[in-house]
Formats: structure tokens, C-alpha cells, sequence
């Protein structure tokens, strides 16, 4: 995802527009396309400034965390179940979740799967 550009772009921009030149000349001047330079004018008139939004992050990590009692209790009960068992418990209820999603969850919350093991380990020695 590309970076914003600075705020000290932005105030400058802006500052050259409120000082009488044009949106397409301050973009010019700076090196900027003149469709920023209308966006960032817009914003400073509306908001005060020119900041750029927040990017990035977590936009929908929030719908599974509204189930978070229900898995936990399932894996509380089950430690070693799978995330398709998890998925399919939930679309009992009527909650659709990904399985990706149910990844993050466990990784949110410490919550490591492991495997159990089939068979002991071997008294004699180690199996390579």
C-alpha cells in the first residue's frame, strides 16, 4: 500500500492556494497531481487541515469478536478442535465466519492449535 504523501506537502499546497494561486498551479509547483491539490483544499476548508486518513489496520476483526464467548467455550470444551469444526458449530447458529478469521482470532487472543499426538513417543529412544 503506498504511503501519504507528507503533512508538510499537504500545508504548503494548501498554503500556496489560500495565498491567491490556483489548484493546478500550486500542483504543478509542488509536484503533485491537481486532483491532491483539490482533495487536500476540500479537506483543510472542511476539517481545518489537510491529514490524511488512518491506513491499514484491522477493519473487520470486530464481527468475530462479537462471537468470542461462543468459540472460546468451543475450544474450551474441545482443546483440540479444528477451525472447521469451529465454523461449522457457528453456522449452526447462524454466525458465518471465515476460516482465516478464526486464525486471527486464536492469534489475537495467545491461542496456539497444536496437533495432538497419534501415537506416545517412544521410552527407548527418540524417532527421527
Amino acid at each position: 500500500m503506498p504511503k501519504s504523501l507528507s503533512m508538510d506537502l499537504r500545508s504548503r499546497v494548501v498554503a500556496a492556494i489560500s495565498d491567491g494561486a490556483s489548484c493546478r498551479e500550486a500542483a504543478r509547483r509542488f509536484g503533485v497531481s491537481a486532483a491532491s491539490a483539490i482533495r487536500w483544499r476540500s479537506l483543510a476548508k472542511t476539517k481545518g487541515d489537510a491529514r490524511p486518513k488512518p491506513q491499514g489496520g484491522d477493519q473487520r476483526s470486530s464481527r468475530t469478536e462479537a462471537h468470542s464467548a461462543a468459540i472460546l467455550k468451543l475450544y474450551q470444551e474441545k482443546p483440540d478442535i479444528t477451525l472447521a469444526e469451529i465454523r461449522a458449530s457457528l453456522s449452526e447458529n447462524g454466525v458465518k465466519v471465515g476460516h482465516a478469521s478464526l486464525w486471527r482470532f486464536f492469534v489475537r487472543h495467545d491461542i496456539t492449535l497444536k496437533k495432538s499426538r497419534r501415537t506416545p513417543a517412544s521410552k527407548n529412544e527418540p524417532i527421527s
